[in-house]
Order: C-alpha cells, then sequence, then structure tokens
C-alpha cells in the first residue's frame, strides 16, 4: 500500500508541475525540460507516461487560449477598423485606409486593392507595401487572376505559390507585378454589395504558405465592412457633388434673376427715354451704355443715323446678309467677333438695322436686351414720323411764307419757328427733290419725318419736294437726301441743292437758286443725279442770284493763286500760257521766255495742287473760265482806278 501511495504521490507532483507552467503561461521550452528532468530522474514508465500526458494536455490548453486571444485581438481590430470605417473619407482616402488595415490586421508583405467597372474590367486603385511601380493603374483583365475569380465565385481564392499555381488562370501584366514584388503567397477576397462586387481585396507574402481558416475569415469580414464603407463613401460623394451641384444651380439661377431683373430695368429706362421724347442718339448712348458697347443705328438703305462710337470694320456684305437673316428670324444674329445686328422691325415694316460692337461676349439676357432695345427704337421712329405727320401741315405753312413772303418775317413768324424749335439765324441749306418716277405721296411722308429728325422744315411745290435743313453744306445735304430717298422709293431722285442762306429773308432766293440747279441738271441730261452750284462750277455761276465771282475763282484755281502769293511764283501766269498755246508746253516756255524744263515742273506743282484731273476737259474749262474772269476783274478794276473823279459842286 505505501508504494502505491507514493506512486499516486509523485504522480500527482507531475501534474501539479504541469498545471504550474500553464498558470505561468510558462514557453513550450519549460515542457520541454519538466519531460527531459522527469527521463533523467529515473520515473518508472507509468508516472512518466502521466507526466507527457498532462503535459500534451496542457499544450492543448495553451494553444486553444492563444488562439483565443487572436481572434479576441482580431476581432477587436476588426472593430476598431469597422469604426474607423464610419469616419468620412474621400474614396481615395477609405481605400487607402483599407489596405493598410488589411496588411496590419494580418502581418501580410503586401496588400492592395482593385475596383469594377460597369463594363466589368478592373483595375488596381490602392497598394501599400510594393516597393515598385507597376500596381497602382494595372489594368486587370476578366476571367484571369485571382480577383477576378474571387468576384466570380464570391468567394475568398488563395494561392500558396502563385507564379507556379497552373490550377489559375494567369495574365501577363499581374504575373510581371507578382515577379516583381518577389510574391508568392497569394489571396484575394470579393468586395460583395448585395448581388454584385464591387471590387477585391488582396493580401500577399513574398513566402510560399498557405493561409488558415481565421486569416481567410478575418480578410473577408475586412472586405465585407470594406464593401459597406465603400458604398456609403459613393453615396455620400455623390450626394456631395449633387449638393455642389445645387448651390451652383441657385448661384447661377441668383445670377441669371439678377441679370434679368437688370435687364427690364434697362428695358423701363429706354421704355422712359421714347415715352419722354429723347432723341435717337440719347437712346443709342442709353442702349450702348447697357450693353457696354459701340452702337450704331442704320436706315432700312444702311445710311447710319446715330453711332456713340468707333466700330471695327464691317464686310457690309456680311452685314446685309446678317441683316437679311435677323429681318426673316425676327432676332438679333451674331456677325465676326463681338459684332450683333438686330432689326428694328414695327410689325413687317423694316425701319432699319441696330449694330452692336460688345466689348465683352454676350450673355442670353444681354441678347435680349438687345432686342428690346430695337423694339425702343422702332417704337421712337414711329413716334417721330406721328409727330412729323401730325406738326407737318405747320411746317408746310411757315415754308410757304418764307418761300412766298420773303421780306415779310415778323415777330409772330419768328415766335412759330421757335415754337417749332427751329432757329432760321443758323445757316440753312435748300434741298429740292424731284422723284423720277412714282407716286409722291410715299416721298412726301418720309420727307416729313427726315425733316422732323434733322430739324427742318418741308413743303411740296411744283411737283417736288423742298426740304430748308440746318447746314452751310449744299452738295452734301443733297446727296444725303437722295441716298436715303432713292432707296426707299425704289428709283432714282433727282436733286438740286443751294446754300447756305444767313437769315429768313434769304430761304427764297436760296430756293430759287435750288431750282435753277434742279433744272440746269434737267437740261444737262443729268436726271437721278444731283447739282448744287458748286458741282455745277461756271453753269453754277451764271445760275447764282449773285453771281459771286470771287467765290468761282477761289474753289476753281484758288490752291494756285495762293501758292503764287505766298513763294512769288509765277503758276498763275504758265497756267495762262499753257491754255493759250493750246496745251504746248515748249510754245508756253516761248511765251514766258523761260526754258522748256521751268514750264515742266510747273505744270507738275500745278497738278500737286489742283489735282491729277486739271487737265481733262471739263475741269480745263472751268480753269479757263475762272483765268478769264479774273483777267477781265483786274482790267475793270484798273478802269475804275485811272476814271478821273468827278468835280465836286460847291
Amino acid at each position: 500500500m505505501g508504494e502505491i501511495g507514493t506512486r499516486d504521490g509523485d504522480a500527482a507532483d507531475g501534474v501539479l508541475a504541469v498545471l504550474e507552467l500553464l498558470a505561468k503561461e510558462a514557453p513550450q521550452s519549460a515542457y520541454d525540460t519538466l519531460l527531459d528532468e522527469a527521463h533523467g530522474a529515473g520515473t518508472d514508465p507509468d508516472r512518466l507516461a502521466g507526466l507527457t500526458r498532462a503535459v500534451a494536455l496542457a499544450r492543448s490548453v495553451r494553444a486553444s487560449a492563444s488562439r483565443r486571444k487572436q481572434r479576441e485581438a482580431a476581432l477587436t481590430a476588426l472593430v476598431d477598423t469597422a469604426h474607423d470605417l464610419t469616419s468620412p473619407y474621400d474614396i481615395d482616402g477609405l481605400l487607402r485606409l483599407i489596405t493598410r488595415r488589411a496588411r496590419r490586421l494580418l502581418g501580410f508583405d503586401m496588400a492592395w486593392l482593385s475596383l469594377s467597372r460597369p463594363d466589368g474590367s478592373a483595375y488596381v486603385r490602392t497598394s501599400e507595401g510594393e516597393t515598385t511601380a507597376l500596381n497602382i493603374g494595372l489594368e486587370l483583365r476578366t476571367g484571369s487572376g485571382l480577383g477576378s475569380i474571387a468576384q466570380q465565385r464570391r468567394s475568398p481564392v488563395w494561392s500558396a505559390d502563385y507564379l507556379n499555381d497552373d490550377t489559375i488562370v494567369h495574365a501577363p501584366g499581374i504575373d510581371a507585378v507578382v515577379r516583381a514584388e518577389s510574391l508568392h503567397a497569394i489571396i484575394a477576397v470579393p468586395l460583395r454589395r448585395g448581388d454584385s462586387t464591387l471590387g477585391a481585396l488582396y493580401g500577399a507574402d513574398r513566402r510560399v504558405r498557405r493561409f488558415t481558416p481565421d486569416e481567410i475569415g478575418l480578410l473577408l469580414s475586412l472586405a465585407d465592412l470594406a464593401a459597406v464603407a465603400l458604398e456609403k463613401a459613393r453615396l455620400l460623394e455623390q450626394t456631395r457633388d449633387e449638393v455642389t451641384e445645387l448651390a451652383a444651380f441657385g448661384t447661377r439661377t441668383n445670377t441669371a434673376l439678377t441679370r434679368v431683373r437688370y435687364l427690364w430695368e434697362c428695358h423701363a429706362r429706354l421704355a422712359g427715354l421714347v415715352l419722354d421724347g429723347a432723341g435717337l442718339a440719347t437712346l443709342a448712348h442709353a442702349t450702348a451704355d447697357a450693353l457696354d458697347g459701340v452702337l450704331q443705328v442704320r436706315d432700312p438703305g444702311g445710311r447710319v443715323l446715330t453711332v456713340t462710337g468707333e466700330l471695327p470694320e464691317l464686310d457690309e456684305e456680311s452685314v446685309t446678309k446678317a441683316a437679311l437673316q435677323a429681318l426673316t428670324g425676327r432676332r438679333p444674329v451674331r456677325l465676326s467677333g463681338e459684332v450683333w445686328l438686330a432689326p428694328v422691325l414695327a410689325g413687317a415694316e423694316d425701319l432699319g438695322v441696330l449694330l452692336l460692337s460688345a466689348s465683352a461676349p454676350l450673355a442670353e439676357e444681354d441678347v435680349r436686351l438687345l432686342g428690346l432695345a430695337a423694339q425702343s427704337v422702332a417704337s421712337l421712329m414711329l413716334i417721330q414720323r406721328g409727330t412729323a405727320a401730325a406738326e407737318g401741315p405747320v411746317h408746310d405753312e411757315l415754308l410757304a411764307d418764307l418761300l412766298e413772303r420773303p421780306h415779310s418775317f415778323d415777330l409772330r413768324l419768328s415766335e412759330r419757328t421757335r415754337r417749332l424749335g427751329i432757329d432760321l439765324d443758323r445757316p440753312h441749306v435748300v434741298v429740292v427733290a424731284r422723284p423720277e418716277g412714282g407716286e409722291l405721296g410715299r416721298a412726301v411722308a418720309w420727307a416729313s419725318s427726315y425733316a422732323y429728325r434733322m430739324g427742318g422744315l418741308k413743303g411740296v411745290r411744283r411737283g417736288c419736294i423742298v426740304l430748308l435743313l440746318p447746314g452751310t453744306d449744299a452738295s452734301a445735304a443733297a446727296h444725303r437726301v437722295s441716298g436715303e430717298l432713292s432707296p426707299l422709293l425704289g428709283h432714282a431722285v433727282s436733286t438740286g441743292a443751294a446754300g447756305p442762306a444767313g437769315g429768313p429773308g434769304e430761304v427764297a432766293r436760296v430756293y430759287a437758286e435750288a431750282v435753277r440747279c434742279l433744272d440746269a441738271l434737267t437740261a444737262l441730261d443729268g436726271a437721278g443725279g444731283t447739282a448744287s452750284l458748286r458741282e455745277l462750277g461756271f453753269v453754277g455761276l451764271l445760275l447764282s442770284a449773285d453771281h459771286d465771282v470771287e467765290a468761282y475763282i477761289a474753289s476753281t484755281i484758288g490752291p494756285v493763286l495762293e501758292y503764287d502769293a505766298d513763294r512769288l511764283t509765277d503758276l498763275t501766269r504758265t497756267l495762262d500760257a499753257y491754255f493759250a498755246s493750246g496745251g504746248s508746253p515748249t510754245h508756253a516756255a516761248e511765251a514766258l521766255h523761260v526754258h522748256p524744263n521751268t514750264v515742266s515742273r510747273r505744270l507738275e506743282r500745278i497738278t500737286e495742287l489742283l489735282g491729277e484731273g486739271w487737265q481733262k476737259p471739263g475741269q480745263a474749262l472751268e480753269i479757263q473760265m475762272a483765268l478769264r474772269l479774273r483777267k477781265t476783274r483786274a482790267v475793270l478794276h484798273a478802269r475804275r482806278s485811272t476814271q478821273p473823279h468827278a468835280p465836286t459842286t460847291p
């Protein structure tokens, strides 16, 4: 009995020693040392077998505890990762966090993540632990590589030695990265979202090894968490983009509302100017200021009515085509650069166009404002036309009084002109226009509007339109009238002009001269043209009521006379000798007793002063007439100077 008790006590002591090692969490070597001591002490076989059994059980308990601790640590790390994934990240930041946690959680040498596209292809988006730049952005073909297989199966796929695994469909790009990074063991798990996958999460080691079920489960759990976080980040980013777009839309809407408010304010200001009786120039300047550009208003014939500044050079053919397009579409059209053209319409009637050269590109609201400005200009023209029609009889009566009673300009007549806003003390010219065909009624209506716009008077006498217009250049006034009226009527208009008149008492005389110019134009077979005393030359001198010889001479050879007076030359004598010798420089030189080269040089100087055409028959005749009149005037003056004075009667 004693031996049995001793053996039992020894066995209990051995088990107690094993339990003590287990409680101290001793390393594996401590258990080996305990067994070696038992063998060395000559422990009997039964006790040694019991001790060996106890050590084996202790090692099993120790391994279970170690695995439990590893699971607890992994679970804690997974919870921490889940917490981190709930923080707001952009997509790239979130993907970097996922690959970093996968690598650290499972101790991988390298981890990366791929994302799928809607067409089924995939690419590597982020990577952690790489030593080359080959991985980021790598295109992954469908059906090759572990990631594609994992997404198709929706379950983890791994290989202990990837490059030597013939069960996997290899791709050259993937194999090149694996070879460059010296990777062997690779695992891929899908990023699952419902019935689809977003991509795959990879882990890899640079040694051959097998992945444990705990590692596979842990990586799959991380991938599931990553898929949820990735979807949330995508939704958050999509929402952020939508909010940004809504904010931008709100800004654009506010800007548009501001522009619309400004547009209507400008339109109201333009309409107010029209109703206040502002002129076309004022309205054009207001429009140009509102649109920050230069505005030009043209009538249907293309004549410029007013302009606010200098426009860039325009191709008139392009302007004509754009005007036709604008009239057809009844909206502004764009020419080259920032030049726009808007039609001025009153119903179906074409009143002209607006040309705008903008300093900056026009927004849609600006183009709309340009169209509204064209409407305001059309309204102003119609109002002016109506005003002219209403005041037409008054203007006609006033002009008739000036023509029929030139010396009866009394205070009553002066008051009438003042009320009409006409200052007859300023220089005025008279234009007599005769349409060559068609009815006179349309021309009369136009003349009323034109006289109103120009601040003059209009009348009808002997089948012709008579216009008394402010200005000093009768010829230019006649050309303007003809240039605007002829396109309107569609046929030629003959115009005669004279002036300026220095006061109300001279209007009848100037009118008579304008009529004589028109008659002379007809007699010279010049119907459809324009004629003034200056344009008719010596004929105009004969037609003139005051026969202003001095003015005629000055207008014909004045530059030559001034040159002689300033430089004491003989260009005038050379002209006289040249014409007297029949246009021969040699004979003129003999008459002047100078060398022919001297005459040639003088004739060149005369050409510089009078222009290239002075030797043509028409101008040559004018020059000869001026030379003769000058010589005759000098002779008469000399005779008057030598006549004896009559004796004074005492």
